[in-house]
């Protein structure tokens, strides 16, 4: 990867409103996106509510940012971690924003972040309102970074959701590409993700659902390259 292809991220942590533990498949997942070239936590690290977050803020270099509660009942880490976000937006060194937080305050940032059209990924529980995931271009839940068997996640797969979304990119026979059911998937829910359903990948989703077709097309071109369409039935 060339210095011009590398996605520059800033990876600002909510630690009042993230789990520290996992905070290693957190950065890893991160690292799928691209260089977390700003990482830091916010929180009031003199207090004892956020010692589990110690041990991995020097393991993995991320930089904590203190912010004393000066007022009972007001939460003064989001307001410093905004203002953080704006000073970084403005320098104009970032591709784009990893948000770590289940918190709904930071909706305007996610959405102000967007405008200047930087790409933002958030990160947080499924208790996560929903205008904090729709606001994100990407949204992550946590649970699903967890080590577990996949079979455990019992969630079930909105069949409108799937319909819509081949409907959409559909060709005129009522085929559509994979790619292009992903594609639509992810501009119109932030938040969908085959691990939330116990999948790895998508076509091992599409492949379970018993009102879903699918076909393997070669390409016209000759080349070996295969393509997935499916279709409703």
């Amino acid at each position: 990867m060339s210095d011009s292809e590398i996605v520059k991220l800033a990876v600002l942590i909510d630690a009042d409103n993230a789990q520290a533990s996992v905070c290693s498949e957190l950065l890893a997942e991160i690292a799928k996106f691209g260089i977390a070239s700003v990482k830091r936590a916010y929180g009031d690290w003199t207090t004892s509510n956020l010692k589990s977050w110690k041990p991995h803020l020097l393991k993995h270099a991320i930089q904590p940012v203190q912010q004393f509660s000066y007022t009972t009942g007001k939460n003064s880490t989001d307001s410093s971690l905004i203002i953080d976000a704006m000073d970084l937006l403005h320098d104009g060194n970032l591709d784009g924003f990893c948000l770590v937080s289940s918190d709904s305050d930071f909706t305007r940032l996610a959405t102000r972040i967007r405008e200047s059209g930087l790409t933002v990924f958030g990160f947080g529980e499924e208790k996560t309102p929903g205008p904090f995931v729709s606001a994100c271009d990407k949204f992550v839940f946590t649970e699903i970074l967890r080590k577990k068997d996949p079979t455990e996640i019992k969630n079930k797969v909105d069949r409108e959701l799937i319909e819509h979304a081949v409907e959409a990119v559909s060709k005129e026979d009522g085929w559509a590409s994979l790619a292009g059911v992903g594609g639509y998937i992810n501009k119109n829910h932030p938040s969908f993700d085959p691990r939330n359903y116990g999948f790895t990948k998508l076509s091992k989703l599409i492949r379970s659902l018993d009102y879903v077709e699918e076909k393997l097309e070669q390409f016209t071109d000759g080349s070996s390259n295969t393509h997935i369409y499916i279709r409703t039935i």
